[in-house]
């Protein structure tokens, strides 16, 4: 039960991630930036998303240790 939790867990970990912008497309990633900072506020569902794949990576981790500790 404790495994089928964790696939659930690790996949919608991965939409989110998946779901949170960096930029606009490649420029961003060779050091390119459209905002001129690199920080910027989040506000609403992007604050959503960042605040919900923090607590899915903690409920991640913390099934990932449950499973551990019940397996041996």
């Amino acid at each position: 039960m404790i495994t089928i939790a964790q696939i659930i867990v690790s996949l919608l970990l991965i939409v989110l991630i998946l779901f949170q912008e960096r930029g606009a497309g490649l420029s961003s990633a060779f050091g390119g930036s459209g905002e001129g900072t690199p920080y910027h506020t989040r506000r609403g569902l992007e604050k959503s998303i960042f605040i919900a794949t923090i607590v899915f990576a903690v409920a991640f981790a913390a099934l990932a240790i449950l499973n551990l500790v019940l397996s041996t």
